[in-house]
């Protein structure tokens, strides 16, 4: 015996609530024309996910319940399992379930309540939902008995889901004491199948540790399980789909592609039939592949559903602005992307020709902008005001301070410039600083911090090169001049300056920032685990926290990595511990 499971990933529209209700709908349509016996849709599908402070909002609410309910009108004899928040009628501001609806015959039959409520990394959901504590209702499809939960409830055991090992550290307490999964009682109520619900942002690996668990889940339980993600950006997250089905055996038979709108039907078989037909296995991307889709449908949806069509990028002819003119390219098309080169006295006619050949490469506008004229200008008037205008060759006046202004004052002035280009054309401006410059503050804040989207915030600089190496051997030509990516990092802000003057090279840098910001271990832990020169330790780890101002005024970009900056790490301004 098997059940026809549609599974309905979609990239919502966080708070459009009709437009939601009308995608759920016609996804339900679809699956039930293809032959679904019931169709699962993602965690908080009404809304989108995560609704954040949205949910403060009684009248947001009341709408979703509204939408919730046109949805249920439209089923038919197929039911529907549907994501939404639901008021629990208690006092105060943590009022709501975390819902997963049961809808057919035009009504909604019956309600599961998400019990685990996830409050690391990312996810902050004790700030607004009670947990639920029944393991039903049980859904009934064609005389199989289905258990519903709602994302963490798969993983059971409480503790960070994305530090945990490749198989979610459940052998060894699957069906335990310390096993707090629904679904042992769901099983244990005659539960036959199982179906998860799931708002689960995009990591690098993540999609193995998934699997892993509802294999192991699957296995334990000896009952199938059906895995829905939603797919597509939202602000700070990226969602990545890949929604999958295993058997009773914990053996992936079905696939959904990777970070694509998709609705299919799995022929699941029960506990101990082996003759169903299944679905499709989508190949899991190329890890390189991955961040690549994850940065580029970030990208996208950000900046379409923020209203926008055009984005101007800066370009430097250096690895990180080639990077994102690349992505921009290929999320937005290149018709749609502006690349403007502001050369100042300092840079290279090398990069400066670099520039052009990318724009030329990716088919992007390109336009030059010297900055020389307003350099020149507001130096002098600094000049007159503070004896700090700009550094010439051979100056005498070679004091740090002075130094250190002239050369933010060059990136200002491009921000300014990019912001102007922005409000007379309506373009969104990307920012380029990659995740080690903005850990160790070498981003100038209001100046390449200015902008709208971040794309590479959260991406490590030798990662920025593997990805550029990447995208050229997609056999549409190389699309970053090789040029850009040999020569050595420089933000040519004074005369013959290289990135490895004022910092350790990025092969020791990247892992000391990803230990100090990702692993959350103190100086001291890092000098005993890399065993690197005291005094540069202790330097970047002061370099990473005196910057937190300049984060926190930075634009959001995507999360690829396990902590990256924004709702993922909140560490204090104000800060004297060392």
């Amino acid at each position: 015996m098997s059940v026809r499971v549609g599974l309905a990933q979609l990239n919502l529209r966080l708070g459009d609530l009709a437009g939601n209700a009308e995608m759920i709908v016609a996804a339900y349509d679809s699956a039930v024309a293809d032959g679904a016996r019931v169709v699962v849709f993602s965690e908080l599908t009404v809304t989108g996910y995560p609704p954040e402070d949205l949910l403060l909002k009684p009248a947001f609410v009341e709408g979703a319940a509204a939408a919730l309910a046109r949805i249920a009108q439209h089923t038919g004899e197929v039911p529907a399992v549907v994501g939404f928040p639901e008021d629990s009628g208690a006092g105060g501001p943590v009022r709501l379930w975390n819902s997963a609806a049961l809808c057919w015959g035009g009504a909604v039959r019956g309600v599961f309540r998400k019990h685990l409520l996830p409050n690391y990394a990312v996810f902050d959901e004790q700030r607004y939902f009670v947990p639920g504590t029944e393991a039903g209702p049980l859904l009934t499809v064609d005389g199989v008995a289905v258990g519903v939960s709602v994302c963490e409830d798969l993983w059971g055991p409480p503790r960070t889901a994305d530090a945990s090992p490749d198989d979610g550290g459940l052998p060894s307490i699957v069906g335990g004491d310390a096993d707090t999964s629904p679904a042992l009682a769901q099983v244990a109520l005659g539960a036959q199948l199982l179906v998860n619900l799931n708002g689960s942002p995009y990591r690098r690996g993540k999609q193995a540790d998934r699997e892993a668990v509802a294999r192991t889940r699957a296995a334990a339980l000896g009952v199938p399980v059906v895995y829905v993600n939603q797919v597509g950006g939202q602000d700070e997250l990226v969602f990545d789909g890949n929604s999958f089905v295993t058997d009773a055996s914990g053996t992936v038979i079905c696939r959904l592609e990777a970070f694509a709108e998709q609705v299919a039907v799995c022929e699941v078989p029960l506990a101990g039939e082996h003759d169903a037909g299944g679905g499709v296995v989508a190949a899991l991307p190329d890890p390189l592949e991955e961040v690549w889709q994850a940065l580029v449908v970030a990208t996208r949806d950000y900046v379409r559903k923020n209203g926008f069509a055009d984005v101007a990028v800066g370009l430097s002819g250096g690895i990180d602005s080639s990077a994102v003119a690349a992505i921009a390219a290929d999320a937005l098309g290149p018709e749609h992307v502006h690349g403007v080169s502001m050369p100042s006295r300092y840079s290279s006619e090398g990069s400066q020709t670099d520039a052009a050949q990318l724009a030329a490469n990716l088919g992007i506008d390109f336009r030059t902008v010297p900055i020389e004229p307003a350099h020149a200008a507001l130096g002098g008037m600094l000049e007159e005001s503070a004896g700090a205008g700009p550094v010439d060759a051979g100056s005498t006046r070679d004091s740090a301070a002075a130094d250190l202004t002239d050369q933010n004052l060059q990136s200002r002035i491009r921000g300014v410039l990019l912001m102007a280009l922005s409000n007379r054309f309506g373009w969104l401006v990307l920012t380029t600083g990659n995740k080690t410059e903005t850990s160790v503050g070498y981003t100038t804040l209001y100046g390449d911090t200015a902008g709208a989207y971040a794309v590479i915030r959260d991406v490590p600089k030798l990662l920025v090169y593997e990805l550029c190496r990447w995208r050229n051997r997609q056999g549409d030509g190389e699309r970053i001049p090789q040029a850009c990516i040999d020569k050595p990092p420089s933000a040519e802000l004074r005369p013959d300056q290289r990135d490895d003057q004022s910092l350790p090279p990025y092969e020791l840098l990247d892992p000391l920032v990803e230990a100090y910001v990702e692993g959350d271990l103190s100086a001291a832990e890092m000098l005993d685990q890399y065993g690197a020169d005291p005094d540069v330790v202790h330097r970047i780890t002061r370099l990473v926290d005196i910057a937190e101002y300049k984060r926190r005024q930075s634009p959001p970009g995507p999360r690829i990595t396990a902590k990256s900056f924004g709702k993922d790490r909140r560490m204090p301004i104000t800060n004297f511990y060392r």
